[in-house]
């Protein structure tokens, strides 16, 4: 048994919803390694159940396994707005998330992330208690600009594959622009002194942010 076996078995089973997901994600969709899968899932399930966010946004929704594992920790009248920009996965995200009792409290939103967050800002929306970011790694920090001004004080900013699969710190990925932008996107958050984070080594690496008062 590995290491990585031996925290599945330990840790609570994948929901049947989200088993399913996993199977019809791997069998249908490119790249199903992009899935959050049993203990990520079981984290951001974790971290939503003890902030009990009213409000959560999420930024790339893929199959939507993310977007449910967020939307159980939700407050009594919360919402999570999850966007996604590959229009053609809107049926399948849509199907998947109409199978759980909490699709009424998610809304999809299919664009692209920096118009929609603009128009976010420039509305005024209300502010979210959460944001996960898990779009494209090139404009992590265009996103955190972006999401910043809309999280409350207090509130949390998760950044997933932080580490990407440890290319972040090998030399032969200088070149490579998702590398790039995640280096940049670490530095910018490292130094910024507004938040405090943490690196976790989970799955691809997972960057706890929050905004201090």
């Amino acid at each position: 048994m590995t290491l990585q076996e031996y925290i599945e078995e330990y840790s609570s089973p994948e929901p049947e919803l989200l088993a399913r997901i996993t199977r019809d994600t791997h069998l249908h969709v490119l790249n199903p390694h992009m899935l959050s899968g049993q203990i990520q899932g079981e984290v951001l399930r974790m971290l939503s159940r003890m902030v009990r966010p009213k409000r959560v946004l999420e930024l790339g929704t893929f199959t939507g396994y993310s977007a449910l594992c967020l939307a159980e920790g939700l407050d009594a009248d919360g919402e999570l707005i999850t966007i996604e920009h590959n229009d053609e996965l809107e049926e399948t995200i849509l199907h998947n998330l109409s199978q759980s009792e909490l699709c009424q409290r998610i809304r999809l939103l299919i664009g692209d992330a920096k118009e929609i967050l603009a128009t976010m800002s420039a509305q005024r929306e209300g502010l979210f208690d959460m944001v996960f970011i898990d779009a494209d790694k090139r404009e992590y920090c265009t996103y955190y600009d972006l999401v910043f001004p809309l999280v409350k004080t207090g509130g949390f900013i998760l950044a997933d594959n932080t580490l990407w699969d440890g290319h972040i710190i090998d030399p032969a990925y200088d070149r490579d622009k998702q590398t790039q932008g995640l280096r940049a996107f670490n530095a910018k958050v490292k130094d910024d002194p507004r938040v405090s984070q943490v690196i976790l080594p989970l799955r691809d690496g997972l960057t706890i942010i929050y905004k201090m008062p």
